[in-house]
């Protein structure tokens, strides 16, 4: 009963997402075809929105749903570790045909296969812990 809330929410954001058609192959075909604005305005109206809760967040000192203060790190920045990270990301999209990170919705929404997808996220999750500090961050 604890994770209720969370469980409601992220079904809730899955409902938002089937309905706004972003887990839809056709809209991101259609996006890296620039056959069509709806996946730009989606993502640009999300970029938008979250440099504004940010700055809320930020202003205002809000906490975590925990209570906790919420603290942003400044990271140092370097080329690589976005060049390769986005490559590796940019890639796993390309072969699902999909963006992978609504996995659970389409699982939910009835797409299985993406069982193996999620298998494989997980896999990779795992990679990645292991070769953490061999790897530019």
């Amino acid at each position: 009963m604890k994770f209720i809330k969370f469980l409601l929410i992220g079904t809730f954001f899955g409902f938002i997402l089937t309905k706004s058609e972003v887990i839809s192959w056709y809209r991101i075909n259609e996006m890296f075809h620039f056959e069509s604005f709806h996946m730009y305005g989606v993502i640009g109206s999300s970029v938008v929105l979250g440099i504004i809760i940010i700055a809320l967040i930020k202003k205002v000192n809000l906490k975590s749903i925990t209570g906790e203060p919420i603290v942003f790190k400044d990271k140092k920045k370097s080329f690589s570790r976005y060049f390769y990270g986005g490559t590796i990301f940019g890639l796993g999209w390309a072969m699902i045909g999909s963006c992978p990170g609504p996995i659970y919705t389409l699982i939910g929404n009835g797409y299985l296969v993406f069982i193996v997808v999620l298998f494989f996220a997980l896999v990779g999750t795992l990679l990645y812990g292991i070769l953490r500090n061999k790897i530019p961050h």
